[in-house]
């Protein structure tokens, strides 16, 4: 795992700080200065001369995130955050992937990296309700089913260097109203990387007006109300052990959720 990476999961600090500490040489794994991997079950890390503490139990919440709220610990434009609305308590927490600033909804977090990887890579569904600026077409429905090569960057994100990418193919969609002025409608997809549900809506001059993410693969809400957290319950938690002792194929890590 990468050293800053490491730092982030087990200290209160994000991992741009992290990369700061490393840089002042007051992190020491196994006694020396190390600037980029560490082995978390074989190697040793002190920060200022004390042990960074690695604990195998763990703890997963839902978080009912909010609009206009970053996926990060820290934001150098002093954006709001999710960690300016959850307790302190939860500051340590990492999430198991992101949304974007205008989406809301299921938000998992977890204060174990492992749990929150193995989840990113399942390949589990998300489901999420959108809002339309228009009607959707014969042609949108085709490419649901049968998915569509993506060739602009319209709904990425300005900053973001992809240029193109499929889209599409997803798991399951539900139209709930259609009209020529607006539309909703629920999806299922396996990751909703890199805002692919704002791009391929933009590829049909779709804009989505809100989007809610409804649940993330067997965790839902459950009542949640926005800006609030809660535990999994004892049964959810039965079902994340399942779900981790099984081994179904990996899929890559995705870079940012819708």
């Amino acid at each position: 795992m990468r050293l800053n990476k490491f730092l982030s999961h087990y200290t209160k600090y994000s991992r741009r700080e992290a990369d700061t500490l490393i840089k002042e040489a007051r992190i020491k794994v196994d006694g020396q200065v190390v600037v980029d991997f560490v082995d978390i079950i074989k190697q040793e890390v002190k920060l200022d001369g004390k042990i960074v503490r690695v604990d195998d139990s763990y703890s997963v919440i839902i978080y009912n995130k909010q609009k206009g709220e970053l996926t990060t610990k820290k934001d150098d434009r002093e954006r709001k955050t999710i960690y300016h609305s959850i307790s302190s308590k939860f500051k340590h927490f990492i999430t198991i992937g992101r949304l974007d600033f205008q989406s809301e909804g299921v938000l998992l977090l977890t204060d174990s990296p492992t749990i929150a990887t193995k989840l990113m890579r399942k390949g589990i569904e998300r489901v999420y309700n959108l809002k339309l600026d228009g009607q959707i077409t014969d042609v949108m429905k085709q490419a649901m089913q049968e998915g569509v090569f993506l060739d602009t960057n319209a709904g990425a994100h300005p900053l973001a260097n992809i240029d193109s990418m499929d889209g599409g193919k997803f798991l399951s969609y539900e139209i709930l109203k259609n009209t020529r002025n607006y539309s909703r409608i629920r999806v299922g997809l396996e990751s909703g990387r890199n805002r692919e549900l704002r791009r391929f809506f933009a590829h049909f001059d779709r804009k989505i007006l809100d989007l809610k993410r409804i649940s993330y693969g067997p965790f839902s809400l459950n009542n949640l109300p926005s800006g609030k957290t809660r535990f999994l319950s004892s049964k959810e938690y039965d079902t994340l052990r399942e779900m981790m002792s099984k081994k179904a194929p990996e899929k890559k890590e995705p870079k940012e959720d819708e």
